[in-house]
């Protein structure tokens, strides 16, 4: 097996819990051959949930050194909304309950009247440290609440080696990715137009890196803005596509745009079901709102099932692009924060609680995410 140094530590003690389980039910002499050489996984899975780690949630005696009490705790995978609380033992959800007595906790935060919600998903990140705008992703936990995020195109084919051996073995916080278009990345930064040379969208590198690294890549990401692409309009985003593509039918474009060159028409005319839209209400230029009304292209890019998502990021995000275009149809699948090394020293602050804050005054609902 494959396994990180978390992922082993967990898997070892989680097999210890389902061996003691069986074992005091009297099966663990009773175990076939076949069982007995079962990888861990299929173990763990066939054993069942594995107990949680270094204490027993049962125990009445149990101390808490966090309990979340009086929350409106929305949790979409247990389709739960519920005024709970929550005990928090060796960073791990040890118990909800609709009370905990409050002598069971060494620390208590009363959360009345505020949302309580698992880790947040973040799907537009730049969460990469040491290759351009990139940040560590858990020193901003305490303002983002993410705890998976995606790396929307820091490394390229020529630095994602970076992003895997370099970042992920050393951030708690789940971390996926896409690969660029640019073999570069935004090694770079934000300012030279990393598609200004169209040599560095090299298909086939970009589908290789894609498809080796499966189990982190999500697909491929390209930035279609003017300043970014110069001369060579779309075709980088037709690159990226075919590298998606080259790489299988599983893997998904992420497209960004913000003043594009040429029709946005045709840019959205390119992409495909499942193909990701984000800055989808960026106010730069030749956006998706104009002259008050929602383009055609985007409705019908929408209606095939183009995921639109915020991207908010420093300026990508105008509330005179997106309240008209939810109005009309054309609201958000995803919400993210584009948070980086520039964008989080803006007034526009794109962290996920204040992102979100903002689609929530705008009218999405809670249910919604």
């Amino acid at each position: 097996m494959d396994l990180s140094r978390r992922g082993f530590i967990k898997l070892s003690a989680g097999a210890a819990a389902a061996g003691g389980t069986l074992a005091a039910a009297g099966d663990a002499s009773a175990l076939s051959p076949a069982a007995a050489h079962l990888d861990g996984p299929r173990l763990l899975a066939q054993a069942g949930t594995p107990a949680p780690l270094g204490f027993n949630p049962a125990d009445a005696s149990l101390k808490y050194e966090l309990v979340i009490a009086n929350g409106d705790v929305l949790d979409p995978v247990q389709k739960t909304r519920a005024k709970r609380d929550i005990g928090i033992r060796f960073g791990q959800i040890a118990a909800i309950a609709p009370s905990i007595p409050a002598d069971r906790a060494v620390q208590r935060i009363d959360a009345a009247g505020k949302l309580v919600t698992p880790g947040l998903i973040d799907l537009h990140t730049h969460l990469c440290p040491h290759l351009g705008i990139g940040l560590p992703a858990d020193e901003l936990v305490p303002i983002t609440a993410t705890t998976t995020a995606v790396s929307a195109g820091d490394a390229g084919a020529y630095t994602f080696g970076n992003f895997r051996h370099g970042v992920v073995p050393q951030s708690r916080t789940r971390l996926f990715g896409f690969v660029h278009i640019a073999s570069i990345g935004l090694a770079g930064g934000l300012a030279p137009g990393e598609m200004l040379n169209i040599e560095y969208a090299n298909v086939e590198a970009c589908a290789k890196a894609v498809a080796e690294n499966a189990d982190l890549a999500l697909g491929v990401k390209v930035r279609i803005t003017d300043s970014v692409v110069g001369q060579n309009g779309l075709e980088p985003l037709r690159r990226a596509i075919r590298a998606a593509e080259m790489a299988g039918k599983q893997f998904r474009v992420m497209c960004h745009i913000g003043s594009a060159p040429g029709s946005l028409s045709d840019l959205l005319d390119l992409l495909r079901p499942g193909d990701i839209l984000t800055h989808a209400y960026s106010g730069a230029g030749n956006n998706t709102v104009q002259n008050g009304r929602v383009l055609p292209a985007a409705l019908a890019a929408k209606q095939r099932g183009v995921i639109i998502d915020v991207g908010h990021g420093g300026g990508s995000f105008d509330f005179t692009v997106c309240e008209p275009a939810m109005q009309q149809g054309f609201g958000p699948d995803t919400i993210s924060s584009d948070i980086h090394a520039v964008s989080i020293n803006t007034p526009g602050y794109p962290t996920m609680p204040w992102v979100m804050s903002k689609l929530l005054a705008l009218g999405c609902r809670s249910r919604r995410w």
